[in-house]
């Protein structure tokens, strides 16, 4: 049996860090195992120009203890006012990585996004001659659709369309929970991703739900049925390049997850690595965590791997991660897998 596993520094390719006092408490739960991240720009207000995206850059670095070393990839938040030529000129100087579409209303903080396509077209068009990637959140917000059909119906009436009007595009689909998702990531080519998270490879609706309602377990896009965590499982842990890993860890203090109307979002920076070494164990694919979370991602963003490795060591006791992290906003659950876990970074 494998007690130890050496790979490249991993990477997070969806990430939220928030701003002030909660980025100060959850980036070093990131910047601990991660070399780098693309980071999330829904903030209030969101980080729609490159001047915006510098200096919450700034923040980021401030914020990162002197004794780690972390490189933020930023991400600006596609509108309907989005400028083409400022998108540009933020590439061309190597601060963005992505741009970020919300459909409005989605997730968390998301109202600023895109409500008429047409209005975006020529960023994308902008996007796709320069090719700098488009991160998607796949999901309708008509009410009309189910919230656990949204996924399959935002690929069907959006992407698709989006993807054939502008087919040199590069895109990711963010944070997928469907087997619809999983199939249309395999069949898009060298120019569609996919980022899997944590929690999405580990829960399914019920967990959410029977026996009482888990708001610490609550996200957007909401975990679904059996059927597709399985669909997840195996396309996380089969190898193929399309896959890599996007945590989505979305840190919001103890009181907003349990308002009447409880934020959406998992933490899973603190324990990410530990957790798929476990899932990565039990299907028998351990020689593929090291494509997963380290190779893939860089691959498809057109980085370097890192040169720098964590290793993965299993112990006869199961690890104990902290319940919560302390910030000044109030403290943050971490994600409990519900099981123990026999793996750390070491």
């Amino acid at each position: 049996m494998t007690q130890s596993l050496t790979i490249a520094r991993p990477d997070d390719w969806h990430l939220h860090l928030r701003d002030g006092a909660m980025l100060q408490a959850v980036l070093p739960e990131t910047a601990r195992h991660f070399a780098r991240a693309i980071i999330m720009p829904n903030l209030v207000p969101p980080v729609v120009t490159g001047a915006q995206a510098a200096a919450y850059k700034d923040r980021i670095m401030t914020a990162l203890p002197d004794d780690m070393s972390f490189e933020p990839l930023m991400v600006l938040y596609l509108t309907e006012d989005t400028d083409p030529a400022d998108v540009a000129a933020a590439h061309a100087s190597g601060l963005v990585k992505a741009v970020k579409l919300y459909p409005a209303g989605a997730t968390t903080n998301s109202a600023s996004g895109v409500q008429n396509f047409d209005k975006v077209r020529p960023v994308l068009e902008t996007m796709a001659e320069i090719g700098l990637p488009l991160c998607v959140h796949g999901e309708v917000t008509n009410h009309d659709v189910d919230i656990f059909d949204r996924e399959a119906v935002f690929i069907d009436r959006v992407l698709d369309p989006i993807r054939k009007a502008t087919p040199e595009l590069r895109v990711v689909m963010e944070h997928i929970t469907t087997k619809d998702g999983v199939d249309y990531a395999k069949s898009g080519g060298d120019n569609l991703g996919a980022t899997i998270t944590t929690h999405h490879l580990i829960i399914n609706r019920n967990h959410i739900l029977a026996g009482g309602i888990k708001p610490h377990y609550y996200c957007l896009p909401v975990a679904k049925r059996e059927q597709h965590r399985l669909a997840l499982r195996e396309a996380a842990t089969s190898g193929d390049k399309t896959f890599f890993l996007g945590t989505d860890s979305a840190p919001h203090t103890d009181a907003n997850k349990l308002l009447p109307c409880g934020c959406a979002g998992c933490f899973t920076a603190t324990n990410t690595m530990a957790l798929l070494a476990h899932v990565f164990e039990e299907d028998g694919a351990l020689d593929k965590l090291e494509g997963f979370a380290s190779k893939h991602g860089p691959a498809f963003y057109g980085l370097p791997v890192n040169e720098d490795t964590i290793t993965l060591t299993k112990n006869e006791t199961a690890t104990v991660f902290p319940e919560k992290i302390e910030s000044g906003d109030g403290p943050v659950t971490v994600f409990d897998p519900g099981f123990p876990v026999f793996w750390d970074v070491t």
